[in-house]
């Protein structure tokens, strides 16, 4: 998948007004994904993707200096994506959903590892994607 056919599937499934918007969401979600994930796998992940959309998860710079492979929820995790992404808190939920959904569809195989390595609560947003069932 190219960056444009990426950027589009997440601007038509989050419903965003602009491909700037997609932009910024898929930013904000794939740099809190690399502050979450292993540092192998972040690169096996960014190897996968468009280089503009990879760039994301590389230059993940972690909250207190902690590197890759942070511990942390998914409230944490969506205040991040919101933060990153200037959005409240259900739309970076939301967004974040859509954008995995893309990631999955984009890769290899590589965000079946991913999801492997998150916690049940981050996996449920994989799991999801724009049109499942998140419980609360």
């Amino acid at each position: 998948m190219d960056h444009d056919h990426f950027i589009g599937q997440v601007q038509a499934r989050a419903q965003l007004s602009g491909r700037g918007e997609a932009e910024g969401l898929t930013r904000a979600t794939l740099e809190t994904l690399g502050e979450r994930i292993p540092e192998q796998l972040t690169t096996n992940l960014a190897d996968q993707l468009p280089m503009e959309i990879g760039e994301s998860l590389r230059r993940t710079v972690t909250m207190g200096g902690a590197g890759s492979g942070e511990r942390f929820d998914r409230d944490e995790f969506t205040r991040r994506v919101a933060d990153r992404g200037h959005l409240g808190e259900s739309n970076a939920v939301y967004g974040a959903r859509v954008v995995l959904e893309v990631t999955g569809e984009a890769t290899e195989g590589v965000m079946d590892k991913v999801r492997e390595a998150l916690p049940d609560d981050l996996r449920e947003l994989v799991d999801t994607g724009s049109t499942g069932e998140l419980r609360a």
